[in-house]
């Protein structure tokens, strides 16, 4: 593997190598992921604290930081054994008094710090308690000559447990004396456009905010650092799709003789979104390099038609397809949605599980292997050993789990040059969708196909839960079916949300025996699957179950969704739980049941939530609500971790930062122009280490 440059050296060498860092505090400093001095560099200053001198705490506004001048007139130490008083110095300053209040203090050390009858500046957070402005241990204590040494404007970091803001500012003036001055990799037009300083100037000023204005994300030396971050994450993205795009693929050009068939026997068209992304699917994959392609589309939207024209592209053109599902519920749906299309086709369709029977699974190994199967449906199974395909083209993967860039490229590996198409049915904001899937070529599909019925959603209080089950038992007596969502599967002590056991139980009692079933996540497997299979078979008409429903369950009889206590979910889960019902043409409902009084917050969001049922509009207001950590959940989600750049404020850089990378690589494939050179420095920089892996394997 390629070497760091030499001229990164010092910035990832030991911590304990900046000043007033010891072994004990680089422990603490961990606990803020700093572990090198290039952490250090971009753990920037989260505010600007204004300290100009003023020669009163009068008309100060409280609470505030004040900076005054004063003559120190008296000490009054807390009555002895009686520590839990505050020990008070009355001061003078050019208009009035007021005082210092220490807790737990050293009466000698204070009377050293401030000799009675003498002049000192203090610096703190001035507050008016009984109608008297005091400072309680304030922040600097200085003689008067020493004036010189208090900055008018302190930057203030954020801290951790045993780590001071005196300590965190020695530390980044050590760190910035050895921040080296960088050849430039981000491309002249656009810092010329954007009116951002050089890499070196940008951290130095970080660091020494003049304004409040310059922490602000939208700083013109914020958005700089900002887009380093974003830029280099890209590069790597754009490494790993080249490298993926070097693979040879397989050219299967379709025919369109089997896509023809089903079009015409369809009793609606394609949606304008369908089209352009089968043509944008059938375009990748008639190209001798592999496709590595997303299919994103809101729940609806049509994706298992676009799909199974992509395994008809890999079918005409002679080959095979393969379509998995992370659960065997799951998979069994998809062949279920798919067996009337084949039939339409005139393709063999199967479906390989763990459950075959051993006789059974070697007569569809031997039926793949000598290509009698042309598509296959299965879960992650199909991919184990001894599942062998007589000409793999295509593998399509419903994508649940949210596969990160490594475990992605371990399933392209598994293949023979066979093309991939991964699917997602979560809307995703479009800045996360870049950082996410940014290796990957995306389809979008934004449209509804027509006639699908909006489902009416309606706000309603767990005071009127009685209202709600009446209202079941008469569409039950009418032949629906509905699901009631509950957040929790026990009752506990620590909250007052329902248990799906004690929901069941109380619903049981009020619409009778074999009317509902449960499932949630703590049942067995083979219990989960028996419950949801009587579901499906409208052996029971209510199903209670917690949120393992979210994903892909297709009951097209189901049409009302209770979800109790809505305003404990997120609103992307709740919307892909509205999206269970209103499958199967007639009109839906789903009741949001709310625990008054509802906080602003959740009353926007469930407002939203009635009001329109775009998934991609409602997952830009969920991440603007709650941020992207809670979004998603990092650990899990293959998301990378900034530390300056934030997804949520910047978005239009991301965008800027992805095109910019790929033209970089379009144009420069090794990194070897000026600009290349000083990228690969960028990314040792920021610690992009899979992409410098990426550049020395080739």
């Amino acid at each position: 593997m390629a070497a760091r440059p030499e001229i990164l050296f010092p910035l990832f060498a030991g911590l304990e190598t900046l000043q007033g860092v010891g072994p004990k505090t680089a422990k603490l400093l961990a606990g803020l992921d700093i572990t090198a001095p290039r952490d250090m560099l971009f753990h920037l200053p989260h505010a600007v604290v204004d300290r100009s001198l003023r020669d009163s705490v009068q008309g100060a506004e409280f609470p505030s930081v004040v900076t005054v001048e004063a003559t120190v007139l008296s000490h009054h130490p807390p009555p002895p054994r009686n520590t839990a008083r505050p020990y008070r110095v009355l001061m003078r300053d050019a208009r009035t008094e007021f005082q210092l209040v220490f807790f737990h203090a050293r009466g000698d050390y204070l009377q050293k710090l401030l000799p009675a009858g003498q002049r000192r500046i203090v610096s703190g957070r001035a507050e008016l308690f009984d109608g008297v402005a005091q400072i309680v241990h304030p922040d600097h204590v200085l003689r008067p000559e020493q004036a010189g040494d208090l900055p008018r404007l302190e930057p203030h970091y954020p801290l951790c447990a045993g780590v001071s803001q005196k300590l965190m500012t020695r530390a980044a003036a050590s760190v910035l004396a050895r921040a080296p001055e960088l050849a430039e990799w981000i491309d002249p037009a656009l810092k010329a456009r954007e009116g951002w300083p050089d890499w070196h100037d940008a951290i130095i000023r970080a660091h020494a905010p003049q304004s409040p204005a310059d922490v602000a994300p939208q700083s013109p030396l914020r958005m700089r650092l900002a887009y380093d971050e974003f830029f280099t994450h890209q590069l790597t993205l754009a490494l790993a799709r080249a490298k993926a795009r070097r693979k040879k693929g397989r050219i299967s050009k379709g025919t369109g003789a089997l896509q023809a068939r089903v079009l015409a026997a369809l009793d609606y068209a394609p949606t304008g979104a369908q089209r352009r992304a089968i043509d944008e699917i059938a375009q990748d994959m008639a190209a001798p390099n592999r496709m590595n392609r997303l299919l994103q589309g809101d729940v609806g939207a049509g994706k298992t038609l676009v799909a199974f024209m992509a395994l008809l592209v890999a079918v005409e053109a002679g080959g095979q397809g393969v379509m998995m599902a992370p659960t065997e519920i799951l998979a069994r749906q998809h062949l279920d949605g798919l067996q009337p299309l084949a039939a339409l086709a005139g393709v063999r369709l199967d479906i390989l599980t763990g459950r075959d029977k051993a006789a059974e699974r070697a007569q569809k190994l031997a039926a793949l292997a000598e290509g009698r199967i042309d598509i296959l449906v299965g879960t992650h199974a199909v991919f184990q050993k001894g599942v062998e395909f007589a000409d793999l083209r295509l593998a399509v993967v419903d994508e649940q789990h949210r596969f990160g860039v490594a475990q992605r490229a371990a399933l392209a590996a598994k293949g023979t040059g066979a093309d991939v198409l991964v699917m997602t049915a979560t809307p995703i904001p479009r800045s996360l969708a870049l950082a996410q899937y940014g290796d990957m070529d995306v389809s979008v599909l934004d449209e509804k196909p027509p006639g699908r019925k909006p489902v009416q959603t309606a706000l309603i209080s767990t005071a009127r839960m009685d209202e709600v089950v009446a209202h079941l038992r008469d569409a039950i007596a009418k032949g629906q079916q509905a699901y009631w969502v509950c957040p929790l599967v026990e009752e506990s002590e620590a909250t007052s949300l329902t248990a799906a056991q004690s929901r069941f139980e109380h619903l049981r009692a009020a619409l009778g025996e074999g009317v509902v079933g449960l499932v949630h996540g703590q049942l067995p497997t083979a219990e989960k699957d028996a419950a949801m299979a009587r579901f499906v078979a409208a052996g029971t008409k209510l199903l209670v179950a917690t949120t393992v429903i979210e994903v892909g369950v297709n009951v097209p009889n189901a049409s009302i969704m209770v979800i109790e206590r809505a305003e404990s979910f997120g609103l992307a889960q709740l919307h892909q739980l509205r999206g269970r019902v209103g499958r199967g043409g007639q009109a839906a409902t789903c009741l949001l049941l709310y625990e008054a009084p509802l906080g602003e917050t959740a009353a926007r969001r469930l407002k939203l939530l009635r009001d329109t049922d775009d998934g991609f509009r409602i997952a830009e207001e969920d991440m603007e609500i709650r941020g992207v950590g809670d979004l998603i959940g990092t650990a899990q989600s293959g998301l990378p971790r900034f530390r300056i750049a934030d997804l949520e404020h910047q978005v239009g850089l991301m965008a800027i930062a992805q095109s910019d990378a790929r033209k970089l690589l379009s144009d420069d494939p090794a990194l070897v122009s000026p600009r290349g050179q000083a990228a690969r420095v960028a990314l040792w920089l920021m610690r992009q280490d899979q992409a410098i892996q990426y550049l020395s394997v080739g």
